[in-house]
């Protein structure tokens, strides 16, 4: 399982980029927005990424925020929206603006998406409604000279999602404790550190 990468941005398009890692070039796919954040060709990058495995193929999806992950694997989870629709999704709206729009029943913000009509747009609002509540909202991308603005997934960030995540917890949920226990702590927090104080702040 590929949970991230850090690299070298080799190449973009408007659809999918390049990360060099060790002298192995990982193809993979994104919204036009997290392709944005990653910048020119020669920076160094630091995604999220999910991972699809197939008979025919293994695909990686790449995210410069943990929202907007985390809004990936609710909107695939949505009978009729692939990966493909997922990130034209995201593409148009950002995690905020799709945590509203799915909140306020907002299908025709929805259907502003590629491969979206009006009935599949009623669906992701119905079915996500409940749920979107418990997104927490993300930073940008960070780059290696730290140009991009927000704070990225750091440190042993991502491991304690996953961590909190294979002890039962959503992944909404995880994502927000996890971002309060980093938050207290720190970035150079340990992991262990981090994975306690998430679970007491899941708690609460």
């Amino acid at each position: 399982m590929i949970a991230s990468l850090k690299g070298v941005l080799a190449a973009s398009t408007a659809d999918h980029a390049v990360i060099e890692v060790g002298g192995i070039g990982y193809l993979v796919w994104a919204s036009t927005r997290t392709l944005e954040a990653l910048g020119a060709a020669g920076n160094m990058v630091s995604v999220r990424t999910e991972m699809q495995v197939r008979e025919d193929a293994i695909t990686l999806f790449a995210f410069a925020t943990v929202a907007e992950q985390d809004w990936f694997r609710l909107l695939t989870s949505v009978q009729g929206v692939g990966s493909r629709v997922a990130l034209a999704i995201l593409s148009i709206l950002s995690p905020d603006d799709l945590r509203m729009a799915v909140m306020r029943g907002d299908k025709a913000m929805i259907a502003r998406a590629n491969g979206v009509g009006p009935k599949l747009a009623q669906r992701i609002a119905n079915e996500l409604k409940d749920k979107a509540g418990g997104i927490a909202g993300g930073g940008q991308l960070a780059t290696a000279d730290g140009a991009s603005a927000a704070a990225p997934m750091a440190g042993h960030a991502g491991d304690a999602i996953s961590a909190l995540q294979n002890l039962g917890f959503r992944p909404a949920d995880a994502s927000r404790a996890v971002a309060l226990a980093e938050e207290e702590l720190g970035t150079a927090a340990t992991l262990d550190a981090l994975v306690r104080l998430a679970l007491k702040k899941a708690a609460r």
